[in-house]
């Protein structure tokens, strides 16, 4: 009963089978290879325009080589306040981009209010030279609510962000866990709603690992190529991650995996709505699930072979609670079976 997080769920048959087929032989480094090229290729297929992919071994690689490409003197880039570039990423976003900033801004389960957005680059716009220059926008999809922007939601923060000459940049960790709760084509989610900027990732959903940084202006590769260079995330051999995207996305593998991740969460979800000891704290749009347990029953839980996290609350969840009560995070994967989630159920 693992449901700590999609990070310790291993590689799907599939992908590792494509490894293996990958480590013999010779093929030419750092991106050149006619596999990583072919990878590019059904990852346009995939966008329905020419892209620029960029292989990275992590997805904080990708997320701050992204905010890194919009940077400016003084620069400001918008998030959500619990985003995982503002909460998790170690400063690395601002690293990369020479010491700009990230500038937080609210909204209720995980998803920026655009108001929000708007009051705070007029804030940052305000301060003159003092307060330093709004740079990009940075949403999460699905988000660390495991909630979902829907599309309408995407294009209005778009729209916020043209007018203000904004790069809009998706942090796309479990981007293929919302692309199936909304039923949109990777093109409508991302470039037909606004997006130029994209971490495709891959490593939470049955790569070993596997991160891609996605440019729909392709105009910005040669600029980007030094980028990531120069933050040491240009791979030699760099075929090993092409051959897990190739798999991947091979027969629509991806969403096949990530179907089956966001069926074990709605089942979890569904058993513990009937549940007397646990209720949900709010719905969710993906595979992560924020549960309300009493501490007894955790802990019979975590006796009985439970695995998940504590999780801090949001304070009008926090309202709702009782002294003896916590929140927690349960997050199913790929390799999520219906026998795990019987087995929690029938204890919770």
């Amino acid at each position: 009963m693992i449901f700590s997080s999609d990070n310790w769920a291993g590689a799907h048959p599939l992908i590792a089978e494509s490894l293996v087929k990958a480590a013999s032989g010779y093929a030419s480094a750092y991106g050149t290879s006619d596999l990583d090229k072919a990878v590019e290729k059904k990852l346009s297929e995939v966008f329905e325009r020419e892209v620029a992919v960029f292989f990275v071994g992590t997805g904080t690689a990708a997320n701050s080589l992204a905010i890194a490409s919009a940077n400016r003197p003084g620069g400001h880039t918008f998030c959500h306040t619990h985003a995982h570039v503002n909460a998790d990423e170690c400063g690395a976003p601002e690293f990369f981009a020479h010491g700009s900033r990230l500038a937080p801004v609210d909204g209720l389960l995980g998803r920026m209010d655009p108001e929000h957005l708007k009051t705070a680059i007029r804030r940052t716009q305000s301060g003159g030279v003092h307060g330093g220059q709004p740079m990009a926008i940075t949403l999460t999809q699905a988000t660390e609510a495991g909630t979902v922007y829907s599309l309408d939601e995407i294009q209005a923060i778009s729209a916020i962000a043209r007018s203000n000459d904004l790069p809009l940049h998706m942090d796309g960790a479990r981007f293929a866990n919302a692309l199936v709760t909304l039923g949109a084509t990777p093109a409508e989610m991302t470039w037909m709603s606004g997006i130029d900027l994209l971490s495709f990732g891959g490593t939470k959903n049955g790569c070993w690992c596997a991160e891609a940084l996605i440019l729909f202006d392709t105009a910005k590769a040669r600029e980007m190529s030094y980028l990531r260079k120069r933050s040491a995330q240009l791979f030699s051999k760099s075929r090993f991650i092409a051959a897990q995207f190739d798999a991947y996305l091979q027969d629509e593998l991806w969403l096949d995996l990530a179907r089956h991740a966001n069926a074990m969460a709605a089942k979890l979800a569904e058993g513990i709505a009937r549940s007397n000891s646990a209720r949900l704290a709010w719905p969710s749009g993906s595979n992560e699930l924020f549960v309300i347990l009493n501490a007894e029953t955790a802990k019979t839980l975590q006796d009985k072979g439970a695995v998940f996290y504590d999780w801090p609350a949001p304070q009008e969840v926090a309202a709702t609670m009782d002294s003896d009560e916590g929140l927690y995070r349960l997050v199913t994967s790929f390799a999520t079976t219906q026998d795990d989630v019987g087995q929690f159920l029938a204890t919770c």
